[in-house]
């Protein structure tokens, strides 16, 4: 029998404070019925021997002590997940919503099973190293930063840029390089209206959305939406992944946005701010999220995410991206620099790494030769920014044979290697032919990072 309280102590932005006066459950569920019969539906939050701290997933707007009736369901939040859900558009609470007028649809799912969002992550002990690929189609993370199978793989993008863009063609691009079942599952994090129904029409664009599963909370959703819809999300991820068998991979915009909602809810609950305002439990509140990624010995799926996030100001050792960083297993940064360039995608190079990549590449997963190209690429392009650095000064007409080389090699490889198109699909074979076609600008001497067979065998 559920329990009811008529008085509301207390009413801050989100939250609605009660007098604690029956044995309340951390993360129950409550209904707040209100005099018009409009309910609306909460979740305890905090609770100590005198205060239960409810958060409304709708809004506060309207609710009085004198008008609203809280019943507690003694039960946590259950999201229904079915295969059903395989080409939909869903909200925070994981109902199927249509995309345009943001309405929640009258279409029954029948639920396979119901899950808490709030699962734990993996044991260490019981994680499977990742040695599998993921192919974006994108030559700037298939041939330098490869996407493993359960890594975790954060995009450090700024304001502006076109991280957007991006997410919507590692959705509609991703795969795996085998015949094990793949799902993708896209999350939306205070993202525009416009910008959702611009994703959402891409998906479908793409021919691909019926292996697309799309959660999206709008920017003018209330902070709990917020805070929920990413572990919805990976709730739905991990019951395909481990229950079902299949490859997942979760790309996730924008975290900055979760981030925000956090620091705005815990300013409300008046808890001691750390950097930047943000509570100091972020990196706990990250963690949960991120280490909800990889494989499980014995488990045949996994689950793979890409956050995205925008760094403010450009500052990579902001809060948001610098707590993502201890977390993840490598970044990729954008470079405003390279987006002036018109270069798509603009990836700092220098700056992104993927620490899982070496243990994955090689003969069996993508070419024999991928470790000493990528290496190489990376190691030439960083020599080629200090002789232009070095032009600044003396000026080209003082630069050696090799050192002009450089500079040719520098430009084609952000125009021809790094850029292309947005639906531009480059397959492993051809992200591998433009590499050793921007290498083969240099002398056979400056490839000091390749074998010599592999020199012999693919130079032009």
């Amino acid at each position: 029998m559920s329990v009811s309280y008529k008085k509301i102590r207390q009413i801050i932005g989100p939250l609605i404070y009660l007098k604690n006066k029956h044995d309340v459950q951390y993360g129950e569920m409550v209904k707040i019925h209100l005099n018009d019969g409009e309910v609306r539906n909460g979740e305890v939050i905090q609770m100590d021997e005198d205060i239960i701290l409810i958060e409304v997933f709708e809004d506060t707007k309207g609710i009085s002590s004198n008008n609203a009736e809280v019943f507690f369901t003694r039960d946590t939040f259950k999201l229904k997940i079915s295969k059903d859900m395989l080409g939909g558009t869903f909200n925070s609470l994981g109902q199927p919503i249509d995309i345009q007028t943001r309405k929640i649809l009258d279409i029954d799912i029948l639920p396979e099973v119901k899950r808490d969002i709030s699962s734990t992550p993996i044991n260490p002990y019981a994680r499977d190293y990742p040695t599998n690929i993921i192919q974006t189609g994108i030559s700037g993370i298939d041939g330098l930063f490869t996407l493993i199978r359960g890594q975790k793989l954060p995009i450090f993008s700024g304001q502006g840029l076109n991280h957007n863009e991006l997410a919507a063609q590692i959705v509609t691009q991703a795969k795996v390089l085998t015949e094990e079942p793949f799902l993708i599952i896209f999350c939306g994090i205070g993202v525009i209206q416009d910008q959702a129904i611009s994703f959402i029409d891409r998906f479908k664009e793409s021919g691909n959305v019926q292996n697309i599963i799309s959660f999206i909370n709008f920017a003018d959703d209330p902070v709990m939406a917020r805070l929920m819809i990413p572990h919805v999300a990976l709730a739905t991820a991990e019951f395909f992944a481990f229950e079902r068998d299949m490859h997942v991979l979760v790309v996730m915009v924008d975290m900055t946005n979760y981030a925000e909602a956090l620091r705005e809810l815990s300013l409300a609950k008046e808890e001691i701010p750390s950097r930047k305002g943000f509570p100091g439990h972020i990196y706990t509140d990250f963690a949960k999220i991120y280490e909800r990624t990889g494989l499980i010995k014995g488990k045949k799926g996994s689950v793979t995410q890409i956050p995205i996030l925008t760094m403010p100001n450009d500052d990579i050792s902001h809060p948001i991206p610098d707590t993502s960083g201890y977390i993840t297993d490598g970044q990729l940064v954008l470079d405003r620099d390279l987006f002036k360039k018109e270069v798509y995608p603009p990836f700092e190079v220098l700056a992104s790494i993927s620490r899982l990549m070496k243990d994955a590449i090689g003969k069996e997963t993508t070419r024999a030769d991928h470790a000493d190209v990528s290496s190489q690429l990376i190691a030439s392009y960083s020599n080629a920014l200090d002789v232009r650095d070095l032009v600044s000064i003396v000026g080209e007409d003082s630069l050696n044979r090799d050192q002009r080389a450089l500079l040719e090699f520098a430009d084609t490889f952000e125009n021809k290697f790094l850029n292309q198109g947005l639906q531009e699909n480059r397959a492993f074979e051809n992200t591998f032919s433009l590499a050793w076609e921007v290498l083969s600008i240099l002398d056979r001497s400056q490839l000091s990072r390749i074998h010599q067979e592999y020199i012999d065998k693919y130079y032009i």
